[in-house]
């Protein structure tokens, strides 16, 4: 999405050559095999440790807790796993800045405050995403020991692994016309149907 973004902003004359519909297509490709290759990892290195309880603080496996539960030095080769994919998220994250700094650098080059503002608003629906999904890890997993309790723990693991995803449809669509038609309908036949109400418990 950010590189999306920075060819429509910076190379928009170009955005049909570059953004066509088999680069999308391979770029989805490259997105599922890695997150499938991230997820087989995470197994292999689940499936090789040795646990000393089947219980788990926590309303799915996730690996931090796992790893609380291991008996053999195997919980090494999920530590190596989690290790590779911090730096491959920190990869991801270093890209997605640059690229907004190069996209911002462009913004602030438009004459007029209108253009500005549209290019800007073509960058927010993943701007938002981005910060919702970093602001949601920061509060699963940045929060200090002593801040940590069972129900907290479980908490914030439904805010970071549901409330992202959840969010992720209306918070694109939000630019969608159709879907802001829709949205002003519905709003306005909520306020006609209060009124209504008013005025039925009025004469009663």
């Amino acid at each position: 999405m950010a590189y999306d973004r920075y060819v429509a902003i910076c190379n928009p004359l170009q955005y049909e050559t570059i953004m066509h519909r088999g680069a999308c297509i391979q770029m989805a490709v490259s997105a599922w095999i890695a997150g499938i290759l991230y997820g087989v990892l995470h197994s292999g290195g689940t499936f090789a440790i040795t646990f000393c309880s089947n219980i788990i603080d926590q309303f799915f496996c996730e690996a931090s807790q796992i790893l609380k539960l291991a008996c053999s030095n195997m919980y090494l080769v999920e530590v190596g796993v989690i290790i590779l994919s911090t730096f491959l998220g920190l990869g991801c994250f270093s890209y997605i800045i640059f690229t907004y700094v190069l996209i911002f650098r462009a913004v602030l080059r438009i004459p007029s405050m209108h253009g500005q503002k549209k290019a800007i608003s073509t960058c927010l629906p993943h701007l938002t995403v981005i910060s919702l999904l970093i602001l949601t890890g920061i509060f699963a997993y940045g929060r200090p020991q002593s801040y940590s309790s069972s129900d907290l723990n479980v908490l914030s693991a439904i805010i970071y692994a549901i409330i992202p995803p959840l969010l992720n449809p209306f918070i694109y669509s939000m630019r969608n016309k159709e879907i802001k038609t829709a949205l002003l309908k519905f709003s306005n036949c909520g306020h006609f149907c209060k009124i209504i109400a008013r005025n039925v418990f009025l004469q009663k």
